[in-house]
């Protein structure tokens, strides 16, 4: 039992990933102890450097495909493969990570009586006919293609919250992140911003898939960070799941052409073929995120993609990426 005298003691899962540095930043300033649990399949220690030796942050190499044995009061379960050419790179070992990282630490909240929170998805709308898309909007996904394994498996694992909620009254949380970007994010993982930032400042072509006019909407880190507080200090009996993300549209074609106008670039828009399934619309309706949090994003897309393009300037030039 933890004395009423002691810290909040969160993990998160995934912790050295983008989301989930800054997550972990967000919570120790909040004066709690964290353990950081990630695999490093995606996730990367450069993300967390600057916490190494803070006096509550620990780190744990460990699969949550495997269970986990630790005495905490929140888990933040952030642990998935988030792009798709990662996903796609061993997509049975990201449904187990989706399915059977949900067990583990549904079963973790289950012992401890810790309230849990679930990272989910957009992809849960898979290429959606209702548009913007709200929560109750039960989306259009492909089983069996290649973005499956992710699209799927965050479903299922949106199943077993609300079936260990139902069942076994675990106190649960979910959120539905849309495309989000800033810095720490890996210059490799394919995402959209992240792929033209990089062409962008090596003045290398800008690949668009397809002629550019599918949209998304593009959240700053820093909101969806503010939102996952938010969402984890709801009262209850509020779940989710609720959607998080930037209701701004923008065609990726608008995209490319505002990256190379803030970086200054000579490079060229080139189009290639469109992925299978991807998604041709992408918007969140963020009502339920209002009325429940009173949350909404306040940073525009200009100032969060010069921050991020300042991030990745300083990354290539110091030969990291």
């Amino acid at each position: 039992m933890r004395n009423d005298n002691e810290r909040p003691r969160a993990l998160v899962t995934g912790g050295a990933g983008f989301l989930g540095s800054h997550l972990c930043d967000r919570l120790l300033a909040q004066g709690r102890e964290v353990l950081c649990v990630d695999n490093f399949f995606t996730g990367s220690r450069r993300n967390i450097e600057h916490l190494r030796g803070h006096p509550r942050f620990e780190l744990l190499r460990h699969d949550v495909t495997q269970p986990l044995h630790v005495e905490v009061d929140e888990i933040y379960n952030l642990a998935c493969p988030a792009s798709p050419p990662h996903y796609q790179q061993d997509p049975i070992a990201t449904t187990k990570t989706s399915v059977l990282g949900a067990l583990n630490l549904l079963g973790l909240a289950k012992r401890t009586g810790a309230r849990i929170f679930q990272a989910s998805t957009s992809e849960v709308y898979g290429d959606p006919h209702q548009h913007p898309q709200p929560e109750s909007y039960w989306g259009h996904v492909n089983p069996i293609g290649v973005r499956s394994c992710y699209d799927e498996g965050k479903r299922c694992a949106e199943t077993l919250f609300f079936d260990y909620h139902r069942q076994h009254q675990v106190d649960i949380r979910i959120v539905r992140i849309f495309n989000t970007y800033g810095p720490r994010m890996d210059p490799s993982d394919g995402r959209v911003v992240s792929n033209f930032i990089v062409q962008a400042l090596r003045g290398d072509p800008i690949t668009v898939y397809g002629r550019g006019t599918q949209t998304r909407s593009f959240c700053y880190v820093d909101d969806l960070i503010e939102g996952f507080m938010r969402c984890m200090e709801a009262a209850a009996p509020f779940t989710g799941p609720v959607n998080l993300g930037n209701p701004g549209e923008f065609t990726v074609h608008q995209l490319a052409e505002q990256v190379i106008n803030l970086t200054n670039s000579r490079s060229r828009i080139v189009f290639q073929p469109l992925p299978s399934d991807d998604p041709t619309q992408r918007r969140p309706d963020i009502s339920l995120a209002q009325e429940k949090l009173g949350w909404e994003p306040t940073v525009q897309l200009r100032e969060g993609l010069q921050r991020t393009i300042d991030y990745f300037d300083r990354l290539l030039k110091s030969g990291l990426d």
